[in-house]
């Protein structure tokens, strides 16, 4: 699939590395047919973040059919673990978001697509949040899942920079759920 080699070439390369030519040659396409579907560069992007958001919303939401169910606490800290998995789809997910924010900075015709990504996955987990105190204001609902998740996205770096070992980045996590929901409570 195209946009899974988007993906693939991001992570590996960054979106500055990205020619379209190395993207033709990992889709098994041409570049004639890449720029039928994309237009431009950016259209590229656009695609590729769109669809690795897709991908992560899929596997954030997975969960072992003969696990108990759980309760909202462990949902929210559910969700937010399972952007560490040592898996490859999801180091390349992480990897392309981490590289198509970091290229956001400078070209603005990305902000818009970054900025509503990262509201509506705050949103996700301000909603979790509220599962967990729904008597909390949506303010400080919205503020907790704002830290929670600039977190995992910092911790996600340093993870897949191998500066951060995957057990602690995930109790750094787990710490980060219990704070903010001390705060919430408080």
């Amino acid at each position: 699939m195209l946009l899974e080699a988007a993906a693939r070439v991001i992570a590996r390369r960054g979106v500055r590395g990205l020619r379209v030519e190395e993207l033709a040659a990992e889709a098994g396409v041409s570049t004639a047919l890449i720029y039928y579907h994309f237009k431009n560069r950016t259209g590229i992007l656009r695609a590729t973040l769109e669809f690795i958001n897709d991908r992560a919303d899929l596997y954030t939401a997975e969960r072992d059919p003969a696990a108990p169910p759980l309760d909202a606490r462990g949902e929210l800290e559910h969700t937010l673990l399972l952007e560490f998995q040592d898996v490859p789809e999801v180091r390349e997910n992480s990897t392309a978001w981490g590289e198509l924010r970091a290229c956001a900075v400078f070209e603005t015709d990305l902000q818009e697509d970054v900025a509503k990504s990262t509201l509506v996955w705050v949103q996700d987990i301000a909603e979790l949040l509220g599962r967990v105190h729904p008597t909390a204001g949506a303010g400080a609902l919205a503020m907790s899942a704002e830290r929670l998740t600039a977190l995992v996205e910092g911790l996600s770096s340093r993870w897949l920079s191998g500066s951060l070992p995957l057990v602690h980045a995930r109790a750094l996590v787990v710490g980060a759920v219990d704070a903010e929901l001390a705060r919430l409570a408080g």
